[in-house]
């Protein structure tokens, strides 16, 4: 199979779909890969790297586009992008498609294949690996942003999360904890602040109790306890474990913000899924935050992207081992082997195949092993 690596074009996005040594896998593997040049230096990966291990470098974006029979990348294809979406084509990236009805009629309107990484079922149908990576870099990047943000200097309240000797720490409250507000905890707690999870999963509950101990303050995430958990909060970070490919519920409503002290942060992990804050919209790296009511917001729908070079390792650790079965068998074959990886295909022959992205944009579903039969 012909393989086609992309740069990156979101706003502030350095994260690349492949390493150069992902690369030499696939290569390995018996396919041809074209790499865009300059596709991997956001990251430190240089177009000699790539060569090395195989990759032939294509001086555009369209050349890359127009000879690959798939592609990979990290982030959705904007709306730029959508020029190349062509019968046949596979996309191998993170859709996030509930969120994003413009790029889920492109896909089908164009009978392209859309192989999302956050759907992507774990062995036994258990757990989504290719999301958990960049779960855990967005849990502690989420910490050192709204850490950040809490700087007078950014309008913040002007407080150090753990304080120092004779002064009071912050309150950190962390709404999921699941893999992104775990990452969230460790690093709240190593940076010495007074941290509170809500969760509505008991025995979650109880494994953060076990893991951290005294360290830290559970409550099952009534409206109520979150409400009380709100007004005392110097930083509020959302990372809601969602069902794959549904959109956010709001949990934190605006009427809730006047609870809250001014200068406080909010920091939303799940925006790239429509948010977990009412007053939650989409922010970049160039531009991260807002304010509203008081309450600075930080939104940013890639996260990981700060960290480049850990997140790509990260994310290809997760994502190769699909991606080099889908070029040996084709997809049809490999989502026939594999009943998790089937559960990542969400359009497939002008269909929509993700029952959850379907409901959640009044689409029609279409279970695509009768489009395989």
């Amino acid at each position: 199979m012909i393989v086609g690596l992309p740069k990156e074009i979101k706003n502030n996005e350095f994260r690349v779909g492949l390493t150069p040594g992902a690369v030499g896998e696939y290569v390995r593997a018996g396919n041809t890969v074209y790499v865009e040049k300059g596709a991997g230096l956001g990251a430190g990966f240089a177009d000699e790297e790539y060569a090395a291990h195989g990759a032939v470098l294509a001086d555009s974006a369209e050349e890359v586009w127009e000879k690959a029979e798939m592609i990979v990348k990290v982030k959705e294809p904007l709306a730029s992008e959508y020029k190349y979406f062509r019968e046949g084509l596979i996309i191998y990236t993170y859709f996030h498609l509930a969120a994003d009805k413009e790029l889920t009629e492109a896909l089908l309107r164009t009978k392209t294949s859309a192989m999302a990484y956050e759907t992507i079922l774990g062995p036994g149908g258990k757990g989504l690996p290719c999301l958990y990576c960049m779960s855990e870099v967005a849990g502690r990047m989420a910490v050192l942003e709204g850490a950040k943000y809490l700087e007078k200097t950014y309008g913040g309240r002007g407080v150090m999360l753990g304080g120092v000797p004779g002064c009071d720490k912050a309150d950190v409250v962390i709404i999921g904890g699941g893999n992104a507000g775990i990452n969230a905890c460790r690093m709240a707690v190593g940076m010495g602040a007074r941290v509170t999870v809500l969760d509505i999963d008991h025995q979650r509950l109880a494994y953060l109790d076990e893991v951290f101990g005294s360290q830290i303050t559970t409550l099952y995430s009534s409206r109520a306890n979150l409400l009380l958990a709100l007004e005392k909060a110097d930083l509020v970070i959302g990372c809601v474990m969602l069902a794959p490919g549904r959109e956010c519920q709001k949990l934190v409503l605006r009427e809730d913000l006047k609870r809250m002290k001014k200068g406080a942060v909010l920091v939303d992990i799940v925006i790239d899924q429509g948010g977990c804050f009412e007053t939650s919209r989409p922010t970049t790296h160039a531009d991260p935050v807002y304010e509203v009511d008081g309450i600075l917001h930080y939104c940013v729908a890639n996260i990981p992207g700060s960290v480049p070079r850990t997140s790509t390792e990260a994310l290809v650790n997760s994502t190769l081992a699909h991606g080099v079965r889908i070029t040996k068998l084709g997809l049809e074959a490999a989502c026939k082997a594999d009943p998790c990886l089937m559960s990542g295909l969400n359009t497939y022959k002008g269909k929509l195949t993700f029952a959850a992205v379907a409901e959640a944009l009044d689409i029609p579903y279409t279970d695509p092993a009768g489009l395989m039969a």
